[in-house]
């Protein structure tokens, strides 16, 4: 698999638990990153027909069995291969634009199990993981709508005990990870990744 070598690239890593914030921190790190794009794990679900159901009649949503990881993988090897024609492809605004030589191209995995998929992991260079406690969790949870819909008592039948043993796995396998309070502000979270971003950008910038 060849990738382009001339280009100075840098994929950083938004994960959390769900509503903890991710995808408002990785739409809010976009906005501020030139030449960057954003993967979402959420757009890689499999059909509903074809999830697991266990024991209790709830559909197993919180695993890497439940992604389409195989498709997801294939979209950022699209992206590390052509970052430049990638973020053309996605986003409207880059014609107009042109990066200058020593540019670096920002790609923003985000998604709920990026730590967890090995070879997701491995590609990353950077990775920040948002945490909420759990009545916040529920709380945030119960106001959104999903589809298809929570059923009564899928929170705590499937969701949080499925977020504390991907958790434990994720602490046992992957290394590196900034845990941020998903309590804070938006703009506090996004300054503080934005000033380690930032940093790790120039240090590209500045390798031959």
């Amino acid at each position: 698999m060849t990738f382009a070598m001339n280009m100075k690239t840098l994929i950083v890593g938004v994960g959390g638990m769900t509503n903890g914030g991710k995808s408002t921190l990785s739409r809010s790190l976009k906005e501020k990153i030139p030449n960057s794009c954003i993967i979402a794990q959420d757009s890689f679900f499999k059909d509903d027909s074809v999830v697991s159901v266990d024991s209790n009649g709830f559909k197993q949503y919180d695993t890497l069995d439940s992604l389409n990881m195989d498709d997801m993988m294939s979209c950022v090897h699209d992206w590390r291969r052509d970052p430049q024609a990638f973020w053309k492809k996605v986003d409207q605004t880059a014609e107009k634009l042109m990066p200058s030589p020593n540019h670096v191209f920002v790609l923003i995995v985000e998604g709920f199990l990026i730590f967890n998929h090995r070879p997701l992991n491995e590609l990353l260079n950077k990775r920040y993981f948002l945490e909420i406690p759990y009545d916040i969790c529920k709380e945030r949870r119960s106001l959104r709508v999903y589809k298809p819909p929570d059923p009564p008592g899928y929170f705590d039948g499937h969701v949080w005990p499925m977020y504390l043993k991907n958790r434990q796995e994720m602490e046992s396998t992957a290394t590196g990870i900034v845990f941020l309070d998903g309590l804070k502000s938006k703009e506090e979270l996004l300054a503080v990744v934005y000033q380690d971003i930032s940093k790790e950008i120039n240090m590209q910038r500045e390798k031959d």
